[in-house]
């Protein structure tokens, strides 16, 4: 284990690393703040930091091809989580980062990770011009609509460019969604609109490929319930210009809550509450000693929608020090496409 690792340990609370991504059902105290009903952006300073709350990220997924035809995913993220509210400079901040990269192949997953501590200027976000770095990965840009991509690994890298063609989506009751039956929420929106091409460098060379990119802002300080153990999110975009963003969240009574925002081609959104997407698991993989779904039947009636998702490469797990599933999948059925599948909590 590498001394930032250890530090981390020593820093972030324990219980979260125990859990995975289910210790965010773990209860922040009162001094964090609580995200609450009919929220009021304020851009560009909501797409930075909120250092009250205890955890944030900035999320983007791609997917990807390259002139031959084969198809890739791409994935990276920077995460914000506080130890106590608020910014000091220096180490005296209580503010921790860690980001993820990967790139999946039809035949290979590659991800790494990076960690850093707040206030020394190793990682941060900057509303704008927008920069969101830790070490030498970084996604920036002058704004929110045109941005680069840049991150490196021990077995891969990839520099990007990223021009939004459609707007800002805002998910739930205009950004403010709402998680579990207990009232659990966050403030989330997304940009899923990015036209993205670049390098990808690979153990085999560097490929040239474009596609699409969506790219999630959240943030809260107990986004679950006490008694959730885990998600499956998905975001698919239809060959018809169309997109969806569903999720389930898994109780431990078997049970879910779920949520879906219906995109169109043009930007205008539809939200729809508990139970009217549904996610049920076909197909499983034995992936790191564990059974983990790779095979979804999908649908959103209202919409038509009766779909089965499948895996591009059923072995994307994010074998980190937070693991999960996370890669590209294909959509056939009622519609057809290409989106993201992450999942988390299949320990």
């Amino acid at each position: 284990m590498n001394a930032r690792l250890i530090l981390l340990f020593w820093l972030w609370p324990l219980s979260l690393f125990a859990q995975g991504f289910s210790g965010l059902g773990s209860n922040a105290g009162a001094e964090f703040s609580n995200p609450a009903p009919n929220p009021a952006f304020t851009f560009p300073a909501d797409h930075g930091p909120h250092p009250d709350y205890r955890i944030e990220w900035w999320y983007l997924t791609a997917t990807l091809q390259d002139d031959a035809g084969t198809h890739y995913g791409l994935q990276w993220t920077l995460f914000r989580t506080a130890l106590a509210p608020g910014e000091a400079e220096g180490w005296n901040s209580p503010q921790i980062w860690f980001a993820h990269a990967a790139v999946t192949t039809p035949d290979a997953h590659l991800a790494t990770e990076r960690f850093a501590r707040g206030g020394i200027g190793q990682a941060g976000v900057e509303a704008s011009p927008f920069r969101a770095w830790i070490d030498d990965w970084a996604l920036e840009g002058p704004d929110f609509e045109t941005m680069s991509l840049r991150a490196t690994g021990p077995d891969f890298a990839y520099v990007m460019e990223l021009e939004a063609q459609g707007p800002l989506i805002f998910h739930g009751q205009y950004g403010y969604s709402v998680k579990s039956a207990e009232g659990q929420a966050s403030y989330y929106y997304s940009q899923p609109f990015f036209d993205i091409e670049g390098t990808l460098t690979l153990p085999t060379g560097d490929i040239a490929v474009s596609g699409q990119a969506w790219l999630d802002r959240e943030w809260s300080s107990q986004p679950l319930s006490e008694t959730q153990e885990g998600w499956d999110w998905f975001s698919l975009s239809f060959d018809d210009g169309a997109k969806l963003m569903g999720f389930q969240l898994r109780q431990t009574d078997g049970s879910t809550f779920s949520s879906a925002t219906w995109i169109e081609e043009d930007g205008t959104t539809t939200p729809y509450s508990d139970g009217a997407f549904t996610a049920r698991a076909l197909a499983s993989t034995q992936v790191a000693d564990r059974d983990v779904p790779t095979r979804w039947h999908v649908t959103l009636p209202d919409r038509g929608v009766n779909v089965t998702v499948d895996a591009m490469n059923p072995k994307a797990w994010m074998d980190l020090s937070i693991p999960y599933w996370e890669g590209p999948v294909t959509i056939t059925g009622s519609h057809t496409g290409r989106g993201y599948l992450e999942m988390t909590g299949y320990e």
